[in-house]
């Protein structure tokens, strides 16, 4: 079938498109992206025998459509999103625009020129839930209470997704996933930033008390996890998917500092000079983890990437890659 990954040339898209092509091969994938980012991701898929790119927005309804039509879309792993939180607090519209009006995009495109009987899957966030109080971890039962807009964005598009199933029959799934880290994800994210930071020497900024507590999940486990939803869960299914993995933010990176120290042949304790505590973010979540036994209940999925080597892997790939850094650092450096 030809499957259509939106934000295919981001994080967790360019790696779903590369496991896609290797795990799936009478697939042809479908890659929609705008390139705010450029295409280092994807740059070495672009000339694959099974693999098209598209560049475009998934808020232009038009060229939207255009793409379904002409590349005869069956199925459709959503995965483009605008997903900084500072962002959504310094422009809530944009993030709104982007998260709500395409998945509407998507999902109406989906409806009216989707060939075939597909599957429209959404790739969401633990955030959706708020804050984690008492209990152990969110689960799928829990209630839905965004912090800011960045979540509730998402947390519209989840409904969207459910709305679309109940009115028009369509066939749905999602995944809210904890924390995805590992190769490819943009340098100004938690662990990357961490990561060429302290390979720079540059300040290790961490907001609040770090104190602040996620669940991490190696992105290549979470590629598994979208493909055995995909293939094998009831239409309308709903997943959470965590790495069982919760580490504080201050902890987590004082581990990564000591590594850092072995891994660049630094006396110890050189990288965590670096670390600089900075004013707190607006609505930020104490803790988020995610109960993920739903999903090996049904379908037998668990993650197979240890948190200690899934770190060593992501540490390693960001070192072995300084071209990719300096390339998208740069990028990222001329939209502020």
């Amino acid at each position: 079938m030809n499957v259509l990954v939106t934000g295919g040339a981001g994080f967790i898209g360019s790696n779903l498109v590369r496991y896609w092509l290797s795990e799936h091969p009478d697939d042809v994938v479908v890659t929609l992206d705008k390139l705010a980012y450029g295409d280092a991701n994807l740059r070495d898929c672009l000339d694959h025998p099974r693999h098209e790119f598209v560049k475009g927005d998934i808020t232009d309804a038009e060229l939207v459509r255009s793409v379904f039509v002409k590349h005869e879309i069956h199925s459709v792993i959503h995965a483009a999103a605008q997903s900084h939180v500072d962002a959504s607090i310094s422009d809530p519209l944009a993030t709104i625009e982007v998260n709500v009006m395409g998945a509407a995009i998507l999902l109406e495109a989906m409806r009216l020129y989707g060939a075939g009987d597909g599957r429209f899957h959404l790739v969401s966030t633990d955030e959706v839930y708020g804050a984690l109080g008492d209990q152990a971890a969110f689960s799928e039962e829990s209630p839905y209470a965004p912090n800011n807009p960045y979540s509730a964005s998402k947390a519209a598009g989840d409904h969207l997704v459910r709305a679309y199933a109940r009115t028009f029959g369509m066939e749905v799934s999602t995944t809210n996933c904890s924390n995805n880290y590992g190769p490819r994800q943009y340098p100004d994210k938690f662990l990357p930033k961490m990561i060429c930071n302290a390979a720079a020497e540059l300040p290790l900024p961490v907001y609040g008390d770090g104190r602040n507590v996620r669940d991490w999940l190696y992105v290549e486990d979470h590629c598994r996890a979208i493909d055995v939803i995909f293939h094998d869960a009831p239409s309308g299914a709903a997943y959470c998917v965590g790495g069982t993995s919760e580490w504080q933010n201050i902890e987590l990176l004082r581990m990564l500092c000591a590594q850092l120290d072995e891994r660049l042949d630094r006396p110890a304790g050189k990288s965590a000079e670096l670390i600089t505590f900075v004013a707190d973010r607006p609505g930020h979540d104490y803790r988020y983890a995610m109960d993920a036994s739903k999903l090996e209940r049904d379908l037998g999925w668990t993650p197979q990437v240890s948190f200690e080597d899934g770190l060593q892997r992501t540490m390693a790939w960001y070192l072995d890659n300084p071209e990719w850094v300096d390339e998208v650092s740069a990028l990222l450096a001329a939209r502020k």
